[in-house]
């Protein structure tokens, strides 16, 4: 029998912070069959470190080839032994949750063809998302400066400003000339451009977000305009940079971005922690504590964490404990490895402020995998607050509300949401 935080957790709306999402038209019109929605995320990582071939996995993904059978016959073994894994668990809820599958077999999978046609229609984006995962609303990265509102859904799909080139020193400028009209010949017209893109986007957009981790390190350092002006002439005269130059103009484009968002009164995301894929991943890199410089330089700017900063999430919990502008957000966390999450967000509750954590963001491509992975969430929420419960450390009452909390209550104060939807209907206004 299902107790009442089970059922709590299970009917309350869920608010979906980090999301990579596809468009409604690129959905629709070339989206995924049903090998890409079931296998096409971040679990092929998994099966090509299992021992399938790199040429069996492009296969099973193949939209083009059109026998299922033999796209996951190449794969069936490695798939044996990723079934427990956090994304193999994902794999499994898209089969079962959306395509009614118990199994995944190739007769199974050949019987949810038409169900997965009827899938591909326009309003089933959303309606998978908003009705069957039950999400208050999405943040997706999808990664562009523009955050034009989605006209499938202008209140439900938020879009961030993305930051990640510039921190990593690609400063894009026939593009940026392209979107501000702002030709950059000086520090100060990249700072002039920087400022229109905010100006223009900064409204509509729901936070900054930033992944260049997967190329540099997290660690920042302050720098001037005297250090990065001759590194700005050499982008300019087409020379190529050293990596200490281009650490040198990413700090700087990285700050600025930064008191730009302060100013708009955007959050400003971060991945930290475990990379997409296998096979490359300097990983010290990846620790959230190379950002203490950053994160004490800019007390009044709303740093979100995510990914709990795998695997080095105990930084991920003193910083969240030390710094009152740091936030974690448990996207995609719970999907790598969610034993440990379970784990993390138990430790999170003993020794930080709980306004500090957010439950949930899929980090996918396809809505059945995010419903998929917001199944998985909800289910090992309730796993680390009904140990709470069994460990008499929280009441079920005092269980539910930390729920609400970090289902929902968190996110409402930390992102604007009310202003951003406001924002977008008078954008749609105004192009009537």
């Amino acid at each position: 029998m299902a107790s009442e935080l089970t059922e709590a957790i299970a009917a309350m709306p869920l608010s979906d912070t980090h999301e990579h999402l596809h468009a409604e038209r690129h959905y629709v019109g070339d989206g995924p069959d049903i090998l890409q929605a079931i296998f096409d995320h971040y679990l092929l990582a998994d099966l090509v470190v299992a021992g399938a071939s790199a040429e069996a996995v492009a296969r099973l993904v193949d939209a083009g080839d059109p026998d299922i059978r033999a796209r996951f016959a190449g794969v069936r073994d490695a798939w044996e032994a990723c079934q427990q894994t956090g994304f193999g668990e994902a794999a499994r809820l898209i089969a079962r949750v959306v395509y009614g599958l118990e199994e995944i077999t190739p007769d199974g999978l050949e019987g949810a063809t038409a169900r997965h046609a009827a899938l591909r229609r326009p309003g089933e984006r959303l309606r998978l998302l908003r009705e069957v995962a039950r999400l208050d609303h999405v943040q997706i990265d999808d990664p562009e400066w523009a955050c034009q509102p989605d006209p499938a859904g202008p209140d439900f799909f938020l879009y961030d400003l993305s930051w990640a080139h510039f921190c990593d020193g690609r400063l894009e400028l026939p593009q940026l000339h392209d979107e501000t009209g702002i030709a950059v010949a000086t520090l100060a017209d990249l700072r002039a451009a920087f400022a229109a893109l905010f100006a223009r986007y900064g409204p509509l957009a729901i936070a900054v977000k930033s992944q260049h981790a997967y190329r540099r390190t997290l660690h920042w350092r302050e720098r001037t305009d005297a250090e990065v002006a001759p590194v700005l002439a050499m982008v300019l005269a087409g020379q190529a940079l050293s990596e200490e130059e281009r650490l040198c103009l990413g700090d700087w484009c990285w700050a600025r971005g930064v008191e730009l968002a302060i100013e708009h009164n955007l959050p400003f995301k971060l991945h930290t922690g475990s990379y997409a894929g296998y096979g490359r991943m300097p990983i010290d890199r990846i620790r959230a504590g190379h950002l203490c410089g950053l994160l004490a330089r800019y007390p009044e700017a709303r740093f979100v964490l995510l990914h709990i900063a795998y695997p080095y999430s105990d930084e991920l919990v003193a910083l969240a404990k030390h710094y009152p502008n740091v936030y974690v957000d448990l996207c995609w966390a719970w999907s790598i490895d969610p034993w440990t999450t379970r784990d993390f967000v138990r430790r999170m509750i003993h020794a930080v402020p709980l306004n500090k954590l957010f439950a949930f963001g899929g980090d996918t491509f396809w809505p059945a995998a995010s419903v998929a992975y917001a199944a998985q969430a909800r289910a090992w929420l309730t796993r680390a607050l009904q140990a709470e419960v069994d460990d008499r450390l929280l009441t079920e009452p005092q269980a539910i509300a930390v729920a609400v909390r970090l289902m929902q209550t968190n996110q409402r104060a930390c992102f604007d949401l009310d202003g951003t939807r406001a924002a977008i209907r008078r954008e749609l206004a105004g192009r009537a």
